[in-house]
């Protein structure tokens, strides 16, 4: 099984040749925020059997870039989100992306023996900044010769081990895009907790170091660099047992 990330929460997950695409964000500048690090996604990053969609914030549902998609690439989204988000059936209509909605307890059949298991999120996952909360928050597990969890955005929650299950691999949202963060993220720390929790073989930091408002810079700038290393320090001491990779953006990785 090999996991490529992209930068922010965007990641390839290739397992026994099925290729999954997890809230891919192929943008240079999004509103206020800009890429400061790792070149914007090439072609090749929007081939996908299918595209795991956590929640409608613009970071993560990101009309533009599901528009790279290729014809046919089924979508999985909140339940919810068409209605939620018009621009999202309007780019389905017109490239020809199936949707298929999803709340936690569902479970999904990509193909080749790839199913993808629907898990709940502690996150507003409103499409902000306006707008009723018509969708849930989402994690994913990819059930195929591994067993990978994708936590979209979200903090830590009593049934999350439970819901869960055992996982080999974890990708753990470890930071944000910019200098606070607020409820509902986890931060390295609470990352190294979660994985306490999960115990999985292995895990991959993602959502860090990718974008940043632009003029902050200067602003807080280790909350920026800083994240996935410090990730690894805390999952030294919260779950010595994980082995942690921190791939650079645009970076393939092989793990158990």
């Amino acid at each position: 099984m090999e996991i490529t990330w992209w930068g922010h929460a965007t990641c390839t997950v290739e397992d026994s040749g099925v290729r999954l695409l997890t809230d891919p964000l192929f943008a240079r500048r999004l509103a206020h925020l800009r890429r400061r690090r790792g070149a914007v996604p090439p072609p090749e990053a929007a081939v996908a059997d299918a595209v795991l969609v956590s929640h409608l914030h613009a970071d993560h549902l990101h009309v533009p870039s599901l528009a790279r998609l290729a014809r046919g690439t089924r979508l999985l989204v909140p339940r919810g989100a068409p209605g939620a988000v018009p621009g999202l059936a309007r780019i389905a209509g017109v490239r020809g992306l199936p949707v298929t909605e999803v709340a936690p307890g569902d479970t999904v059949e990509v193909r080749d023996g790839v199913r993808v298991r629907v898990v709940s999120a502690r996150h507003d996952g409103r499409r902000l900044p306006f707008g009723p909360r018509l969708a849930p928050a989402l994690g994913y597990v990819i059930e195929g010769a591994s067993r990978t969890y994708f936590a979209g955005d979200t903090g830590l929650f009593d049934s999350m081990a439970d819901e869960v299950g055992p996982v080999d691999v974890a990708l753990l949202p470890v930071g944000g895009w910019g200098p606070n963060l607020g409820p509902g993220h986890l931060d390295a720390a609470g990352a190294a907790r979660a994985l306490a929790l999960l115990a999985p073989a292995a895990a991959v930091p993602v959502h860090w170091g990718t974008y940043w408002p632009i003029g902050m810079d200067a602003v807080r700038p280790h909350e920026f660099h800083a994240p996935g290393e410090e990730f690894v320090r805390c999952a030294r001491r919260e779950a010595p047992k994980v082995s942690v990779r921190v791939p650079a953006h645009g970076e393939r990785v092989r793990l158990p």
